[in-house]
């Protein structure tokens, strides 16, 4: 990022740390909500209250204990977050598989066609990080923690419902086989909290918007709404059959990007995980095939699903060091290349 930064002559902290998304959390931790810009529709406008809160709330907690710019506050929390992420998936990766295959799977995350929005001053990265530890606390019977987790998680991001939904998901089936711990209020108690970020704040924004469902309707004077993908089969399908468009390299991955996902979420549910893993990759896979709308961004919505990585992590334990180093190094570069071309050339948000 720096030598494509010297080479255009556009400095690589306002890349990462103001552009796109991340002014709009800038503003939020600035001045509070209340942003409307217009939209790409006559009649339509944009407010911020499409984004959620926790980011913005940590960017101007930082600012208030140190003295630096939102633009460096926001690069902090996402690197810190990105490190906590990292440790997370290690963390469940190390738990059913061992060290190895954990440190594979760090690395392949890392090395995703979008990983650059790791270090941008997004919010993915501490969905992320709150999604791997409660996800994990899951898998260890931690039932208060994946419950605060999760809570936190639907404070951070729409799609962070898969959080909640792997709680809830885990403590039913575990409610239902085992008769033994019904009376755990600690389970109970985890379920219960799991969902109250997301719900929290729709019904906060509907309040403030004085409509009951007004968080939905701002989304979709976003142009973001749920359709049980028919718009995505129609863009995919524009793809494959529109000789005529110009290319676009961002619309070409994601379509990529989509396809290599859904085959990834077979190949994962074929080898028996973890409810609670199978479920979380599975909403988040249907939030982003269902909704409409930025097309170019969806495998970023995506990045949390480090899930389902494991089954090359797994395979990647068995090759030769010398088919791995060629792998890794081959994906390394076309992340790097993608990412570069994202920040600095894309005319659209990574």
């Amino acid at each position: 990022m720096a030598v494509v930064a010297l080479a255009t002559h556009r400095p690589v902290w306002a890349a990462l740390g103001n552009s796109w998304d991340s002014r709009w959390y800038a503003d939020i931790a600035r001045c509070g909500y209340g942003t409307v810009l217009p939209g790409r529709v006559p009649g339509m406008s944009r407010s911020d209250l499409a984004f959620f809160p926790l980011f913005p709330a940590l960017e101007r907690a930082v600012v208030t204990i140190v003295p630096i710019s939102l633009t460096v506050a926001g690069l902090l929390v996402a690197w810190c977050s990105a490190g906590a992420a990292a440790w997370g998936i290690y963390a469940i990766g190390e738990h059913l598989h061992g060290r190895r295959t954990g440190t594979l799977l760090v690395l392949l995350w890392g090395l995703l066609p979008h990983a650059i929005v790791q270090t941008m001053a997004y919010s993915e990265p501490l969905m992320t990080a709150l999604a791997a530890w409660s996800l994990y606390a899951l898998l260890t019977r931690r039932w208060l923690w994946a419950g605060t987790l999760a809570l936190l998680a639907g404070l951070t991001r729409p799609n962070a419902l898969a959080v909640a939904a792997a709680v809830l998901s885990t403590a039913a089936l575990v409610l239902w086989r085992e008769k033994g711990v019904r009376r755990d209020w600690r389970i109970w108690t985890g379920a219960a909290f799991a969902p109250l970020g997301w719900l929290g704040y729709a019904a906060w924004v509907g309040v403030r918007s004085g409509r009951p469902l007004g968080y939905f309707k701002i989304q979709r004077e976003w142009g973001s709404r749920f359709d049980f993908g028919v718009s995505a089969f129609q863009f995919v399908r524009r793809i494959f059959t529109d000789r005529g468009a110009a290319p676009h390299l961002a619309y070409d991955m994601a379509v990529a990007v989509l396809l290599a996902a859904v085959a990834a979420l077979v190949l994962f549910a074929l080898d028996r995980p973890p409810l609670p893993l199978l479920v979380y990759c599975f909403v988040l896979l249907v939030i982003a095939i269902g909704g409409t709308g930025f097309y170019a961004s969806r495998p970023r919505f995506l990045l949390p699903a480090f899930p389902l990585l494991l089954p090359p992590a797994l395979a990647l334990t068995e090759a030769r060091p010398r088919t791995v180093i060629v792998l890794i190094a081959t994906v390394a570069a076309i992340s790097l290349t993608y990412g570069a071309h994202m920040l600095y050339y894309a005319s659209t948000a990574p």
